[in-house]
This record gives C-alpha cells, structure tokens and sequence, in this order.
C-alpha cells in the first residue's frame, strides 16, 4: 500500500470511527452531546497557548555498532543453502558498509519543558536522553539548541539538561503542587508524540499514587489525557498552567495511547530536579533497614489491630540505625510525622527527607508503640554498603535460654537441628549467623506453602531468640497456649538476608 492509500484509508478510518459510538448494539449519532460535557472545560485555548512556547521536543542521537541499537531488525534465520542467503547477508550484515556491520547513528525524539528560561534548564526523562552521543532541544519557534547534561536520576526516571539561550528568551513553566490535585480534575498534556511537534491533548486525572513496578518510588499520577510515543518528558499541566506531572509511561499493547498513560508527580520531581540541578546527584536520606509488608497474618502475631505500616526485616550494619533505636520486628508506622500506610510508602518518605536530619519515627514494637529518634544518612552511599553487606543485620539475638539442646525436632512441617559446624558446612550458612536451622520440609506442610527452605535459620520466633531446637519447640507450644493462630518466625538465609513469614499452627 502507498502513503498516499495508507493515509486515504485512515482518513476513511477515522471519519468512520467518529461517525457512530457503538452501545452493545445500538449505533448512537456523534451529535450527541455527553450529559457531562457542560462540566468540562469550553475551551483551552488559553491555557495552550500560554504554555507551548515552553515545552521542547528532545532529539537525541547515539552511535552504534552494527545494527545492535534500538530499533534495529534482526537478521531472520534461513535455511541452510537458501537462495536469499546472499541477499539477506549484504542487506543486514554490510548497512553500515563494512564486513563487520560497521556502524550507525541511531536518533529517537522525545519531549521536555523549560523551567528556567535565564539559565536555560529543562526536564525531561532520563530514558529519553540514556546513552545519546548528542542532545538538541527544538523550541517552537524554530530554534535548535545544543544541550549538556546536567544530572539524571534512573529511580525516578528524570534528568536536567542545560542550554545556552545565546540572546535567545525562552519562555518558562513552573511546577505545581500535584498533592492538590483530585481524581476527576482536568489536566492538559502536550508533547511531540511520533515526531509531529506541539500537541496537546486534555483529560483528566484518572487515578493517584499508581505503583507500575517501575522503579522504588512509584506514585504516579494516571491520566487519560493522550500519552503517545514522543511524549516521554513533556509536561502534565493542570488548569492554570502549572505542570503537576512529568508524563513518562503509558500501557497499550499497540504503542499508542489507549487511555493509560501515567505521569511523575511534581511533588516527587521537583525536589530530585532540585538536587540535580544543585549537585549534579541525588542526595536522598536513609534508614539503613531491609522492610517487608505486613500481612493481615504477620499483624495478628504482632498483636497489631489491622495490617499497616512497614515491617523491619532487617537492619544494615554500619547504617544510621545500627545501634539499637530501630530493630529487626519493629513495625514502622509513622515517620517524620507522616503515616506509613504500606510498605511501599516508607523508601519514599525517607528519600525525600534531607540527610542528616533528625527526625521522629512511630513503631510498634512487641505490640507498644513507642517513638524513637533517628539520623537519616545518605542512600547513595548505603547503598555501597548495603549490598557489599554479609551479615543479618540482626541487633537481638543470642538471648534465648540455655536449656539442653536437642539433636532434632519436628514442628510446622520443619525438621530442625542444632547450627554447628556440621551444618554450617552442609548448607553454607555464614559464620556470624545464629539460631536453629532447618533440615528438612515437608512437602504440602504449612512451612512448605510459605516458601521456606531447607538451610534457612530460624533466628527469632514470636520476636524471642532461639538458639536450640528445644527453644522452637518451647516456644510454639507457648504461642499455642495463649490461644495464637499463627507463629512469626524470623528466617536468615544462608548469606544472612532476613525476613519474616507467618505459619499457621492450627
């Protein structure tokens, strides 16, 4: 099919799809006017035109080898002795007009806005500008200026780039309070979807502090404002113009917008546009704690009323909490004044927390709340230490009673036995770790549908410490006398890594 056909018939499409709106099986004129439509704004005309003027299209270029770079076809697998052998050997393997396959430029558009037209500062996204060689920015206008890299921050997916506007005026855009910003109102979003330049197009919000798995501090606000390939990094404005979103991701089988597209918010954004532009990094606070969620199951054990908060897991040696204030069983329901509702709340209150601050933290330990005082470090550099950690990170352990231990014992569906140097050997359990490991477990027990595994160390049972198996035995017969449905047992792996699971003992 020519260009020419191809744009006949989606002309052809189009006028056919805005002719009718299909209600099971009633076609229904266009002219009917939605009983809504009287709520929604007359025109943004106004609006639109106010701030085009400062939002950018980003085009970014990258030299690769061979046809290895995005959007590059690969080479298809014929048959031995095919007659398209040579054909397909020239076209693929010689593009780039070298026998290896030489290389090539490859180029990508995106979008992004102006937030300081003196210094020249736009935000985009980080997967916009990842790895490019060079970096324009095409303003409306016509202009196209060569761009420098600022800072990127790959957890959030935002970068900051600078041009010299070189007597040019830019026009500008500031951020707005997304926190304001309800399910239902009316948001504009414009980009440079598929290379086309300026479009805007207006939806509302359809839903807030949306988790896409994306990245550790997912909040994203969900528009069905038109989010097409382009628009990564343009601006999601709300009503006076103020941009409450960065539009960074969007779910569609085909690509294009189906009405799912989802945006940064402000409230996140600034603050990391702030430290980029500022250190050219993000400096953002840590606990020094590996959390878990808390299951309606893992609360009952806690003697917690409803299943909130985040559940320590684990404390990082060497980290701002490793000396007793916060400890592995504790349930962080409030920090810095600010409630923990999930676990997934409690990394991003903490990131956006400067470092070095002293702050309040609520717990829940051993079913008392109590507040206790805490210095945030840097997550840049825990992080070095968190992953080139080796130990459990445990602060209370070792306390259980000295009573003669037992070579084995079964309980739960676990065979566990004593953690000497026999076992320590068999299963590779680090020297620093203690507690009772397990041996073996039973298949379709209660310990089985909960993931354990033979070679994790029981450390704590019911936030008590155990040491022999006699200790786990003592202390599930204990649990079951004050009429408890459920056993919460702290398990170290092999390396040391921790985590809580629930068992159910009826």
């Amino acid at each position: 099919m020519t260009s020419n056909s191809f744009l006949r018939a989606t002309r052809r499409t189009l006028v056919a799809g805005a002719a009718v709106l299909v209600l099971g099986a009633t076609a229904v004129p266009s002219f009917v006017t939605p009983t809504f439509a009287a709520d929604g704004p007359a025109s943004v005309a106004d609006l639109a035109e106010g701030v085009l003027g400062a939002v950018v299209n980003i085009s970014t270029s990258q030299t690769v080898k061979g046809t290895e770079g995005p959007g590059a076809v690969p080479m298809p697998q014929l048959p031995e002795g095919s007659p398209f052998q040579d054909f397909f050997d020239d076209f693929f393997k010689n593009r780039g007009g070298e026998k290896d396959g030489g290389s090539q430029k490859v180029q990508s558009l995106g979008s992004g806005f102006v937030i300081d037209a003196e210094q020249g500062i736009v935000v985009t996204n980080n997967h916009v500008i990842a790895d490019a060689d060079d970096i324009e920015v095409n303003f409306s206008d016509g202009v196209t200026l060569k761009a420098t890299l600022v800072g990127t921050d790959t957890k959030t997916d935002v970068a900051v780039l600078k041009v010299d506007p070189k007597g040019h005026k830019l026009t500008a855009v500031k951020f707005g309070d997304s926190t304001k910003m309800r399910v239902g109102d009316w948001v504009m979003a414009v980009g440079n979807p598929f290379g086309l330049g300026g479009t805007v197009t207006v939806g509302i919000v359809s839903a807030r502090n949306r988790d896409i798995n994306s990245g550790p501090y997912d909040d994203f606000i969900q528009t069905d404002a038109a989010i097409n390939r382009g628009n990564s990094g343009g601006p999601l404005f709300n009503s006076v113009g103020e941009v409450i979103g960065i539009n960074t991701a969007i779910i569609s089988p085909s690509g294009g917008s189906i009405g799912i597209g989802f945006s940064i918010p402000s409230q996140l954004a600034s603050g990391v546009v702030d430290q980029l532009r500022q250190y050219g990094e993000t400096r953002r606070g840590w606990l020094g704690v590996r959390i878990q969620p808390v299951t309606d199951d893992i609360a009952e054990s806690l003697g917690m009323a409803t299943a909130k908060g985040a559940l320590v897991a684990g404390v990082i040696k060497g980290g701002p909490v490793d000396n007793g204030t916060i400890q592995a069983g504790d349930v962080i329901i409030k920090f810095d004044g600010k409630d923990i509702h999930e676990m997934r709340d409690l990394p991003r209150v903490v990131a956006e927390s400067p470092v070095g601050k002293a702050v309040d933290v609520l717990i829940v330990r051993k079913g008392v709340e109590q507040t206790v005082k805490v210095t945030l470090g840097r997550l840049e550099d825990g992080e070095k230490l968190a992953n080139g950690e080796n130990g459990n990170g445990n602060t209370d352990q070792g306390k259980g009673d000295k009573a003669p231990a037992v070579s084995t014992a079964s309980v739960l569906g676990m065979t566990v036995g004593e953690l000497n140097d026999d076992t320590r050997k068999k299963f590779s359990i680090a020297a620093d770790i203690s507690g009772v490991v397990i041996t073996d477990v039973a298949k379709n027990s209660a310990a089985a549908e909960r993931g354990i595994q033979p070679g994790e160390v029981i450390t704590e049972i019911a936030q008590e410490s155990v040491a022999t198996p006699k200790d786990v035995m003592d202390r599930i017969g204990a649990l079951k006398e004050q009429g408890r449905k459920n056993a919460l047992l702290m398990l170290a792996s092999k390396t040391g890594e921790l985590r809580f699971v629930t068992i159910r003992m009826d």
